[in-house]
């Protein structure tokens, strides 16, 4: 299925690893080039790099206020164009409720919501009829999950924030969708399961709970981030789609 990617340019932040990596790695592989953040400039230059000559690498922290114009710019600077962004940030700091600090808070607030409105707020300013904004977010839009309570906090807020944005710019073409990571082996959940002591354990009663009996892999998810994006989805807007193997199960 030619998803007609070819040529277009999307922004990908948290692009040096991860579920942000995997789905720039898909859009590029797709024909699409893509501009590529992270906060460290060795590990965001080793991304584009391997990503090749689609790809640009961008040092920028979500949290600060003049990323989201430095990311539009340097896409249309390097390539030419503009045409979505995928908003894509590392979890916050896990915990409970009783233990994580104000200071845990505010630095989540700052670079998973506020970043994250920020850069949306900008592509939807620059952006015409066809262009794309995706948020990578969570399950926990849907139910809390133990020990993640400050994502518990922040991401059914920017989920909330998705949709109003989705209903205000899609008169002028323009679509918003939220992409749900449930299981997804990466760094990220190899460090949650870790935190019971025993990963492997916990890998495998996790396992029991999702119906395709498996974690998923990076390469799935950045699959369907490059579909939503993509022009093949040109009608798909407003919503949040789980990809967790069918671990949630209401609809």
């Amino acid at each position: 299925m030619d998803l007609g990617l070819k040529d277009r340019v999307y922004v990908v932040t948290g692009a040096s690893r991860g579920l942000g990596f995997a789905s720039a790695r898909e859009l590029v592989a797709d024909g699409a080039k893509v501009v590529v953040s992270g906060r460290d400039e060795k590990s965001v230059a080793d991304a584009a790099a391997e990503l090749g000559e689609g790809a640009v690498g961008v040092v920028a922290d979500n949290a600060d206020p003049a990323s989201a114009g430095r990311l539009i710019a340097a896409a249309r600077e390097h390539f030419g164009r503009f045409d979505g962004v995928l908003v894509s940030v590392g979890g916050p700091a896990p915990g409970f409720a009783a233990d994580n600090t104000d200071e845990q808070w505010q630095a989540a607030f700052e670079s998973v919501f506020l970043g994250a409105v920020r850069l949306a707020r900008a592509a939807a300013a620059e952006l015409g009829e066809g262009g794309a904004i995706a948020f990578v977010l969570s399950g926990s839009v849907y139910e809390p999950i133990p020990g993640l309570t400050i994502s518990n906090g922040l991401r059914p807020g920017l989920a909330g924030f998705a949709k109003s944005l989705a209903d205000e710019v899609g008169p002028r073409g323009i679509r918003v969708v939220g992409v749900l990571p449930g299981r997804i082996y990466t760094d990220r959940m190899k460090q949650l399961d870790e935190l019971s002591g025993d990963p492997d354990a916990t890998r495998a009663a996790n396992e029991s709970r999702i119906p395709l009996r498996r974690y998923g892999t990076p390469a799935e998810f950045g699959r369907t981030a490059a579909f939503l994006l993509s022009p093949a989805a040109s009608y798909i807007t407003g919503v949040m789609l789980s990809v967790d193997g069918g671990a949630r199960h209401g609809f």
